[in-house]
């Protein structure tokens, strides 16, 4: 092999070399901008994420957001935001105004042993029942049952008068009613359970819709606002003409049937 046939091919040797390292170099920077630009999308989609999280985190709750919501009034209402509930005979004179918790054990303990007594009365006309409705007992056990509750009365309530009591004395009930640490009434599909047993709420798709939607979640709110503002300190409590209707001797309120028939006797009378 000649000199000049060797330094050509050492020439060669030496550019095939060299446009090697350059498609080389072009790959590792191809694959380095791939990388970076993978990490850009990796980096923005956990920030995406993170701030949906913080999003929903900073979200307000249902029941935070039906503060500032619109109240809408159920049927069979009167007053501001629909709070004043009345139920009688128009021709009735008297008006008890009853104080109630849905959550509340002695309520329950009440309605059991005394509330077909009261709807009776009110049947009869004997007198009229106002109702006022708390909730002060989702902020002692930190649940939502009592205010998930009002609003499901508010929304039988919107049904019929008689709709709304058979409904609350079957909350009240023995066989629905739990036991005060139980938020069973912050779930809806329970509330719609107990309403089954109610005629004019089983199957009844505008009422079922009204619980899961929160329908009058801002009214029970009003509602209960109502109670906080009356002075009354716990439930059961009953009132009338202004005067709290207790037990012969005793400032509670009556939990038998004839405690309470005495009692209201002598309310009437007053």
């Amino acid at each position: 092999m000649s000199a000049r046939n060797s330094q050509a091919n050492k020439a060669a040797a030496r550019e095939r070399l060299r446009a090697e390292r350059e498609r080389q170099a072009k790959k590792d920077k191809v694959r380095r901008q791939l990388v970076v630009a993978g990490s850009i999308v990796v980096v923005l989609a956990a920030a995406g994420g993170i701030g949906y999280g913080v999003m929903q985190l900073n979200k307000p709750t249902a029941w935070e957001a039906a503060k500032s919501a619109k109240v809408v009034q159920p049927k069979n209402t009167e007053g501001e935001n629909g709070t004043t509930v009345v139920i009688g005979k128009p021709a009735a004179k008297k008006t008890l105004e009853l104080y109630e918790d849905s959550r509340c054990p002695i309520c329950a303990t009440f309605e059991q042993a005394v509330g077909e007594t009261v709807k009776k009365d009110v049947d009869a006309g004997k007198y009229k029942v106002k109702y006022i409705g708390a909730t002060f007992i989702d902020k002692s056990d930190n649940g939502e049952g009592s205010k998930n509750a009002l609003s499901a009365l508010g929304a039988a309530l919107n049904v019929s008068p008689e709709a709304f009591m058979e409904y609350k004395a079957a909350l009240y009930s023995a066989k629905f009613h739990p036991a005060e640490r139980d938020d069973k009434f912050a779930k809806d599909d329970y509330l719609i359970e107990v309403a089954d047993t109610v005629p004019a709420l089983k199957d009844n798709a505008a009422f079922e819709k009204a619980v899961k939607d929160g329908t009058y979640d801002a009214w029970a709110l009003k509602m209960s606002a109502t109670f906080t503002s009356s002075g009354v300190e716990g439930t059961p409590t009953l009132k009338m003409d202004g005067k709290k209707v207790t037990g012969e001797g005793s400032d509670n309120t009556p939990m038998t049937v004839p405690e309470y028939t005495a009692a209201i006797d002598k309310a009437l009378k007053g």
